[in-house]
């Protein structure tokens, strides 16, 4: 199965005024995903996604410790591994999703020190969307709750386990939720919830409000949230990678 790609852009573009980018948007069967981000890349974030079957989609939002200069090669190794992985686990029609998600973040955790020569901390929320049966197969290795939306409420995923890159043996647990015939899920970066207007943080609850605001794409989505935060902060953020992955279900 060949694989569809998200460009990264690993090189640092420091600018004066970060702008959003939008990044690919692939093409689901029945659903919407899009990635945004201010343009200034400075941390660790790395989001990618890729087709891993003919109704399999993976996707994830890595955060590795420390500045860009010195966590490249990490997200580096850590993007090959989560794409050459992700292909080989998924690539059966018939296969325990649950399993191989928890093995796919074996392989990261064990790259990622590796690669880093040591411990490097690197929070993951990673997911495998099921285009047949509308579920979301997902681990949260210490990453940010993602948000799953219904017509109801908005719920938290919380951690599975531990960061990845601390140990060599770091045992996580992988879960599956279904996304309603109007639902979505939303995983943002630290740098949305930490960011910072008058001693007060954007938190999860500005993200949750954004995403009870009312339906909408992926797409718009994605930016509505990198709008809110840099209007809640009266300026373009700066203070880390600010990232936002959705994923919306068309009814």
């Amino acid at each position: 199965m060949k694989a569809l790609f998200s460009k990264l852009g690993f090189g640092s573009t420091v600018e004066e005024t970060p702008e959003i980018v939008q990044g690919d948007a692939p093409t689901l069967q029945g659903a919407d995903l899009a990635v945004a981000y201010f343009s200034s890349r400075a941390g660790g974030d790395l989001h990618d996604f890729l087709r891993v079957g003919p109704h399999r989609f993976l996707f994830g939002l890595l955060d590795v410790a420390g500045k860009r200069e010195t966590s490249g090669p990490v997200l580096q190794a850590a993007q090959v591994c989560f794409r050459s992985s992700g292909e080989q686990l998924f690539a059966a029609s018939e296969l325990n999703e649950s399993e191989a998600m928890i093995e796919l973040s074996r392989r990261l955790n064990l790259e990622i020190m590796r690669a880093a020569g040591g411990v490097r901390s690197c929070p993951a929320f990673a997911g495998c969307y099921n285009e047949e049966l509308g579920t979301v197969c997902y681990v949260n290795a210490g990453h940010t709750p993602g948000l799953l939306r219904d017509d109801a409420s908005v719920v938290e995923l919380p951690a599975t386990g531990l960061p990845l890159g601390l140990f060599s043996l770091a045992p996580t647990d992988a879960r599956i939720v279904g996304l309603g015939r109007t639902g979505l899920l939303a995983v943002v970066s630290r740098g949305v919830v930490e960011a910072e207007s008058k001693n007060a943080e954007f938190g999860l609850d500005g993200v949750k409000s954004v995403l009870q605001a009312g339906p909408a794409s992926a797409k718009d989505l994605s930016q509505n949230i990198l709008q809110r935060v840099q209007d809640f902060m009266h300026s373009a953020p700066k203070h880390n990678d600010v990232t936002a992955l959705t994923l919306t279900r068309a009814s």
